[in-house]
């Protein structure tokens, strides 16, 4: 039997590295272009996923455990709202992104992606739903999107929601993991950029309306894994990133009817070792940027306020593995001409603007953080 200090100490070490109770997030970090003070605005969140500003500040914030919160501006939480579907937590799946409608103020609704089940199995897919945010829940909860097929797997569900211009909605999605090939396939959802309107019809614009042989929701393909999504501040574009195996994960500028090579090409190899595809072929796109060795990006937002003047502009990603947030900057091209890697300590799942031009984090563990960034005095 273990001596029951031993226990202790086995059972301290364990939590240190399941959680973020022994996270060495610092209080003041000295960054290239910004001296920066981190502020924990709440924390004691199981694994959270997504976060969105509402119009009076206050963040919706999902735990991929199934749970979605209200979390006002001094770091209250409220109690889980009821009204959500049945979700299927499992491996990397369970409640992910969140976002509101660009019309939030006269519709008060919201939309969530998740992992949905199949009554009986362990079969799953991506789902969206929208749904009217009432004081303590959620009502008149509609499916919008689900992704087909579904299969037994807990891995790569994508999942971020981006609103364009236009109003229609861009769902982002994984390959599954298992069914990487799906990925250059037409006629399944796997790894691909869908684009539906807030109902969860196709819009008349999407670009394969009139070929019966691709789902026509789908706006752009050849994905892996994608965790991070945001349009561009002046051009409306879709910027996207996505894991990639061992090495390879990508920034891209998903644009209608590209396809972005996975598996075909990657600058990653498989676990352990061993060529994938390619680096290139004919007719599939380069990314923007990409990193070996992974960095497993997840999050990301373009910086455009004033409190952090010299980032004005700057792609800003949230880095799982290296416990970080990566600063792009960027040339009126489109190309990364500079990185800051800005340590945090803690696995960074989620980066978003809020609408005091603070920076805000949401950190990956069982007792996660919502983390302020704003400039150091």
């Amino acid at each position: 039997m273990m001596p029951r200090k031993f226990a202790l100490l086995f059972a301290s070490l364990t939590l240190c590295l399941s959680s973020a109770a022994c996270a060495s997030t610092p209080e003041n970090i000295d960054s290239e272009k910004a001296a920066i003070e981190v502020e924990v605005v709440t924390s004691g969140l199981q694994h959270p996923w997504g976060m969105a500003f509402l119009p009076d500040g206050r963040m919706l914030v999902t735990e991929r455990t199934g749970k979605l919160r209200i979390v006002d501006t001094d770091g209250n939480k409220s109690a889980p709202l009821s009204g959500l579907p049945e979700v299927l937590v499992k491996n990397q799946g369970g409640l992910l992104d969140v976002a509101i409608d660009p019309m939030f103020s006269e519709n008060q609704r919201v939309y969530f992606s998740f992992s949905e089940p199949v009554s009986g199995t362990q079969k799953s897919s991506t789902a969206v739903a929208s749904a009217i945010l009432e004081e303590n829940g959620l009502s008149e909860v509609q499916i919008i999107f689900s992704a087909r097929p579904k299969i037994d797997t807990g891995h790569h569900f994508g999942s971020r929601l981006v609103f364009d211009r236009e109003g229609a909605l861009f769902i982002t999605l994984g390959d599954r993991g298992s069914q990487r090939h799906g990925a250059q396939q037409l006629d399944v959802h796997y790894g691909k950029v869908v684009r539906v309107l807030p109902n969860g019809k196709v819009p008349a614009d999407n670009p394969y309306t009139k070929d019966d042989n691709v789902l026509s929701d789908i706006w752009s393909y050849g994905h892996r894994n994608i965790q991070g999504a945001a349009l561009h501040p002046q051009t409306g574009e879709l910027w996207t990133h996505e894991h990639g195996p061992q090495g390879g994960d990508e920034i891209n500028i998903a644009e209608a009817t590209k396809n972005y090579g996975w598996p075909e090409i990657t600058y990653g190899e498989e676990y352990g070792g061993g060529e994938i595809g390619d680096t290139e072929q004919a007719g599939m796109e380069q990314p923007l940027h990409y990193w070996v060795p992974s960095i497993a990006p997840s999050g990301m937002a373009f910086y455009t306020a004033r409190a952090f003047s010299d980032w004005q502009g700057n792609l800003l990603v949230g880095s799982l593995k290296f416990r970080q947030l990566v600063r792009l900057e960027l040339s009126d091209d489109n190309k990364v001409t500079h990185e800051e890697r800005i340590d945090i300590g803690q696995r960074v799942r989620d980066v978003r603007q809020g609408p005091d031009g603070a920076v805000y984090l949401l950190t990956d563990h069982p007792d996660g953080q919502i983390l302020r960034l704003t400039p150091g005095k």
